[in-house]
């Protein structure tokens, strides 16, 4: 069944649609050229493609991003996209449907650095068009959006990447250190267990409450070359007016979650990988937060966070405790800057194994197809912690949630944001 448009009302383009039905009545599948006559590895002479869905400020960046060559670009903003493909050079071709850029056989990667409310769609549409993933952070606006994600990527046998870095390179944030000594700390055992980790200004990450939606506002005419029905997407739709998109969206529930949605992934990934909880959440959750608006994302003074085995994730606005360490134990505690109550402990870490090393070259893990250091499985897990933070804040109570099931329990107003529904015709 077709829109007026001539899209499929499954987001899907009428050309794909034909071309997975003649696979269905032939039996015959579009195998993606780098598997082609061999083991699923492309050959090191062969150069791996790119595309850039999405070209705003992050998406700039990811147009120099190196180990692929880049042969299009896609954007819903017409200066924007003009100014991409120049940048691009003679080689790179101009989208405004990321949809026609996935049905090109000749590129290898997508990029998604739109704004996170279209992550999920377009993470899953580019793994079932034989695509690897390089998406940006948040993961996923939506706790439901990543399971659906990872079942994707995983169902297709592609290679995924989040871009946030910090547990396996560079300075973590204001910390004062990488996070690699810190990880051998925690797994050496000094300062004992559960550990308690306190995020705030005091340990070296200031939350961006300047990220914060206007309420109030007069809709603004859409500019000239600007296509706001395609930039919503699957976001429910809002009368237009500046600040609602481009640089300053992130502070809208629709479209990310305020300084939270922003930062979360950067500062609390790292932690999922220190407190070795790649695999699981927390089970309980609780904000203190002015009460939120239902449209515009605002601050929040504290989230509190604890796992199963009572490890604890202390999220600080309000930087009311100014002598909080980040990471304390019954044995001992770490303060910014690597300082620690253990006398000796640099000298006492040499006797204790480095980390295990990490996947960190995203062209060597699809040339070889090996996971990515942060991929599929931990980033959503990572999100999935940003995003129930979110929900505490957005709630102002006190959630349980079930890391297997991942739902909250016994609480359906939570679980509609788990699974928050898409505007027409998109849906997961």
């Amino acid at each position: 069944m077709r829109c007026k448009n001539g899209k499929l009302k499954d987001g899907v383009s009428r050309r794909r649609f034909m071309g997975r039905s003649l696979a269905a009545v032939t039996a015959f599948n579009i195998v993606p050229r780098h598997v082609l006559g061999g083991p699923g590895k492309i050959a090191p002479s062969d150069q791996l493609t790119k595309a850039v869905i999405g070209v705003g400020g992050m998406g700039t960046g990811h147009l120099k991003m190196g180990g692929s060559k880049l042969l299009a670009v896609c954007e819903v903003d017409e200066q924007r996209l003009k100014k991409a493909v120049q940048r691009g050079g003679p080689d790179v071709k101009g989208y405004r449907d990321f949809r026609e850029v996935l049905d090109r056989d000749d590129i290898d990667i997508i990029h998604v650095p739109t704004p996170p409310h279209w992550h999920g769609l377009i993470s899953i549409a580019a793994a079932e068009a034989g695509k690897d993933i390089w998406c940006e952070k948040p993961m996923t606006r939506t706790i439901g959006e990543g399971k659906k994600v990872v079942e994707a990527v995983q169902r297709n046998g592609r290679i995924f990447r989040l871009n946030t870095w910090f547990r396996f390179q560079g300075g973590y944030y204001g910390f004062g250190t990488t996070v690699q000594p810190i990880k051998k700390l925690v797994n050496s055992g000094m300062l004992g267990w559960p550990l308690k980790c306190t995020v705030s200004g005091v340990t070296g990450f200031n939350w961006k409450f300047n990220w914060s939606g206007q309420t109030g506002v007069k809709p603004e005419p859409i500019p000239d070359g600007f296509d706001y029905d395609m930039w919503l997407g699957p976001a429910p739709y809002k009368p237009y007016y500046r600040h609602r998109t481009h640089g300053t969206f992130r502070g809208y529930w629709d479209y990310d979650g305020g300084g939270l949605g922003d930062m979360g992934m950067h500062y609390l990934d790292p932690i999922q990988y220190l407190l070795n909880k790649d695999h699981t959440s927390p089970v309980e959750i609780e904000a203190d937060a002015p009460q939120q608006h239902p449209d515009a994302a605002g601050s929040w003074r504290r989230v509190w966070m604890k796992y199963a085995d009572g490890c604890e994730i202390i999220l600080e606005g309000s930087q009311q405790d100014k002598s909080a360490p980040f990471l304390e134990g019954p044995e001992g505690k770490l303060y910014r800057g690597f300082k620690s109550d253990i006398p000796n402990l640099q000298e006492k870490l040499k006797a204790f194994p480095e980390p295990e090393p990490q996947v960190t070259d995203f062209s060597d893990a699809v040339r070889n197809r090996k996971k990515f250091a942060l991929n599929e499985e931990n980033g959503h897990r990572s999100c999935t912690v940003v995003n129930l933070a979110k929900i505490a804040v957005r709630l102002g109570r006190k959630l349980r949630f079930d890391p297997v099931k991942q739902l909250f329990i016994d609480d359906e107003q939570a679980n509609r944001l788990v699974h928050q529904p898409m505007r027409a015709p998109w849906h997961l």
